[in-house]
C-alpha cells in the first residue's frame, strides 16, 4: 500500500469527509532535505470536513496531525495543508 492510500485510508476512517484531493509534491522536491528515493514524501492535501466546523486553522492542522501521526514521524517529510469545514467553501 502506498503512503497516499495509507494517509487517505486513515483520514477517511477518523473524519466524515466531504471532499479531499492529495497530491504527491515530492518530485518538486529532489535532492533536497527529505526527500526520499521513489517520492511519497512531500504532500499537498485539500480537505473539507463538518469535524472541523468552528475550529480555527491550528485546531484543524493539530487534528490532522494527530491523526497522521505515525506518517508524519516516518515516510512524510512535508504535508502542505488546506483544511476546511463546509462553510468555508
Amino acid at each position: 500500500m502506498s503512503v497516499a492510500d495509507i494517509i487517505e485510508q486513515k483520514l477517511r476512517a477518523a473524519l466524515e469527509i466531504t471532499q479531499m484531493e492529495l497530491i504527491d509534491e515530492s518530485h518538486k522536491h529532489a535532492g533536497h532535505a527529505g526527500a526520499r528515493e521513489g517520492g511519497e514524501s512531500h504532500y499537498r492535501l485539500m480537505l473539507v470536513s463538518p469535524a472541523f466546523s468552528g475550529k480555527n486553522r491550528v485546531a484543524r492542522q493539530r487534528e490532522i496531525y494527530r491523526i497522521l501521526k505515525d506518517e508524519m514521524a516516518g515516510p512524510v517529510h512535508a504535508l502542505s495543508l488546506d483544511i476546511r469545514s463546509p462553510e468555508d467553501k
